[in-house]
């Protein structure tokens, strides 16, 4: 694991930061500026935690010495426990952080085992992402899909960024919903009212436009088609769709959403890119035995996440043992509860090893 930064390093950077966003310069690299930015509001949190724990000790030492007095001494009494919220939150914040935390995604919803009621279950989980990210203020964007018969999906790629800079981003959040999410319900398909299984695979990725990665070109081998819409009915008269495969690892990424085909390569190339780099980094661990739990990459409905169980309204996550019976809700983008609590169990298990 790495190690913490030194606090005092960490406050000298954020000083160091201030003065370079104070720069009118610095704002001339908008990408730069960006990072810069990134980061000071990354540190934000450790220095307004920082400055709250030094005043609390100055209060208290004060209060103390005035103790005499009931109202000073109710003062201290507060403070003391206080303090040790203080020392804790802070102590958290230290932990090393995930480098993507601030990173917008990439997410692909795949359907599995359950043919026609597992696309429509990927269906119903695009639509569950989509109004989570509504919730949050987040742009949602499907760069592309294959659509099933009943109106589900195959599978659907969706970009989804968040419009302002914070140190918990789009990633902070979504990142523990890659696996297999297991669907228990009668099919619409089914006449005779029985509850049927069926999954689908979510796979995650942070959006990595800041990171270089070496693509050749010659590893590439681009397609071009004409965009298709819910159906198969096209809805472009020209060839502007693109997909492009990798050959070395085999990886495939496409795009229709944009106009041109230019547009469509652009977008795809990003998408491609944090797919590599998330696979390199994937590889590192495992290089390293490192026991960071990595996203499943089968559809086995057997190695599931999640359950959602419609008859009895229940959604389980069974990495965390967490249980709730407002299954519509969550489908509808209540999702905090269950996101919340993985993310609960992720710093437990940071702090558990420091």
């Amino acid at each position: 694991m790495n190690q913490p930064q030194p606090l005092e390093d960490l406050l000298a950077e954020h000083a160091d930061l201030e003065r370079q966003l104070a720069d009118p310069a610095v704002h001339a690299d908008q990408a730069g500026a960006r990072r810069l930015g990134k980061r000071y509001a990354e540190l934000g949190p450790i220095v307004r935690a920082v400055r709250d724990l030094e005043q609390a000790r100055e209060d208290l030492e004060a209060a103390s010495e005035l103790a005499e007095d009931e109202s000073f001494a109710a003062e201290a009494e507060e403070l003391k426990v206080r303090i040790p919220q203080l020392e804790a939150r802070l102590t958290e914040l230290l932990l090393p952080r995930d480098p993507h935390d601030s990173s917008d995604v990439v997410m692909e919803i795949k359907s599995g085992e359950g043919g026609e009621e597992s696309a429509l279950f990927a269906g119903d989980l695009l639509r569950m992402y989509l109004r989570y990210a509504e919730r949050h203020g987040w742009k949602a964007e499907v760069l592309d899909g294959t659509d099933s018969d009943l109106g589900g999906f195959k599978d659907v790629t969706v970009a989804i960024k968040s419009k302002v800079d914070t140190p918990d981003g789009v990633w902070a959040r979504l990142k523990f919903e890659g696996g297999v999410h297991r669907v228990q319900r009668v099919p619409v398909t089914e006449s005779q009212g029985r509850i049927h299984t069926s999954a689908a695979g979510v796979l995650v990725f942070p959006e990595t436009e800041d990171v270089e990665v070496e693509i050749d070109e010659k590893d590439l081998r681009v397609d071009v088609f004409r965009s298709s819409g819910k159906g198969g009915q096209s809805v472009n008269t020209t060839d502007s769709a693109v997909r492009i495969t990798h050959l070395p690892t085999g990886i495939v990424v496409s795009c229709q959403n944009e106009r041109s085909q230019l547009q469509n390569k652009a977008r795809a190339m990003v998408v491609l890119q944090s797919r590599l780099v998330a696979l390199a980094e994937e590889q590192a661990q495992q290089d390293a035995s490192n026991a960071r739990k990595t996203q499943i990459r089968t559809v086995d409905r057997s190695e599931r996440v999640r359950t959602y169980n419609f008859p009895e309204s229940r959604i389980s996550d069974h990495r965390v043992g967490y249980k709730a019976h407002n299954l519509d809700q969550v489908l509808d983008g209540d999702l905090d509860a269950v996101l919340d609590a993985l993310a609960a169990a992720d710093r437990a298990e940071r702090l558990a090893g420091t």
